[in-house]
């Protein structure tokens, strides 16, 4: 099966401002994913899209292809589904059957990670998978405020809706709130770590994911996302105290 890496990087990053080139340890952070997707094994090639020449210039470095990516589809609105649609017009993406998407701001998803999520995807009857690990902050504690003089609602009423469209009542007459973390329904967050999906989902749905999205559960620091100032500077301490795997980086 022939599979792409696609990796997004774009030079308007507004809360980390250049952080794709920003160094991370010595190295330039889109690198430690690159060096990634290599490692794996799996992809075929390994695609770097952005409106940045600067950024182009360490994707290319680090022996990945650079496409140029139109100003128009590089903005803050910018839909994932119109760059992926704008790399599949390159031949060599074009013929792939399945594609990842590997964001820059999850430098501790490894080699092992991805050829992990390889496995599962390969074989679960699923149009995509997608990364993901258990909220924090979970919804069942959190509320909606309209405005001032408006009371606060609890964001889920007393019927919670579950996958299979049945719907979880709150036990009594204690309300979802209420009730001890632990005793509410699990629920999950996405993570930036990885996708992937069947290329044929593009076409067939419009989207990089389709209707039947497996969910790939990230471990340890796999899913770690670079949001923040404070999130580099965790990173940068993670890093320092050995406790995250360090790939082996060549010289850019």
């Amino acid at each position: 099966m022939r599979m792409v890496a696609l990796i997004p990087a774009r030079a308007g990053s507004k809360r980390i401002p250049g952080k794709n080139t920003r160094l991370l340890a010595g190295e330039p952070l889109l690198a430690w994913t690159i060096r990634a997707a290599y490692a794996s094994g799996v992809f075929d090639e390994v695609i770097v899209s952005s409106e940045d020449s600067a950024i182009g210039q360490i994707a290319e470095r680090a022996a990945a292809y650079w496409l140029p990516r139109p100003a128009a589809l590089a903005t803050d609105e910018s839909p994932d589904i119109a760059w992926v649609r704008d790399a599949f017009k390159m031949q060599i993406v074009e013929r792939a059957q399945a594609f990842a998407i590997l964001r820059p701001t999850s430098p501790f998803r490894t080699a092992e990670t991805i050829k992990r999520a390889f496995r599962q995807f390969t074989h679960d009857e699923a149009h995509s998978l997608r990364a993901m690990q258990p909220v924090k902050e979970h919804p069942g504690k959190m509320w909606q405020v309209a405005g001032a003089g408006y009371p606060a609602v609890p964001l889920i009423g007393a019927g919670w809706p579950t996958p299979t469209g049945a719907t979880f009542r709150a036990s009594g007459d204690t309300p979802w709130h209420s009730q001890p973390t632990q005793a509410l329904p699990k629920v999950y967050v996405q993570n930036a770590s990885l996708e992937m999906a069947w290329s044929y989902v593009i076409h067939a749905f419009g989207t990089i994911s389709g209707t039947k999205i497996a969910p790939f559960f990230t471990e340890g620091y796999e899913g770690f996302d670079l949001n923040t100032e404070d999130d580099w500077d965790q990173a940068e301490r993670l890093i320092a105290e050995g406790k995250v795997a360090r790939p082996a980086l060549a010289a850019l």
